[in-house]
């Protein structure tokens, strides 16, 4: 059995792009709760206001502004260190920028490099990366 997200987090400055990964997000049946933020800023001060919250995946756009992608996971990365990496990052862009997936693929913490639109087939492999990251 593949295991529920508990809680995904959605980092995308579009909000209609929001609203329907939600709903694939409730499609795919594996998400319990979804949290959206339309800026990056505003999602690492409330990660930092709300250090307990358990996060189990976090689906976030480059192309953003006042703080993009990258920007985000380099701030998080130094806020929370480690604790930070035991999440599993998801970069969900329209990038067509090779330079960009490399430099995804070369951060510890991103997880996937996803090209939108968001699938219920990506949020059920996306399951099995929990499993992956977890000792059984």
């Amino acid at each position: 059995m593949t295991k529920r997200i508990k809680l995904a987090i959605i980092i995308d400055d579009d909000e209609v792009d929001q609203r329907i990964y939600r709903r694939v997000m409730d499609r795919s049946g594996l998400v319990d709760n979804v949290m959206c933020f339309t800026y990056a800023d505003e999602a690492l001060a409330h990660l930092i206001a709300h250090p307990d919250l358990e996060v189990d995946v976090i689906f976030l756009d480059i192309n953003m502004p006042r703080m993009n992608g990258f920007e985000f996971l380099d701030a998080a990365m130094q806020e929370f260190g480690s604790a930070f990496a035991r999440m599993v990052v998801v970069m969900l862009t329209t990038s067509l920028h090779p330079e960009d997936e490399q430099r995804a693929k070369g951060m510890e913490v991103v997880k996937e490099f996803i090209r939108k639109p968001l699938t219920v087939e990506h949020v059920a492999e996306v399951a099995k990366l929990l499993e992956q990251r977890e000792p059984q």
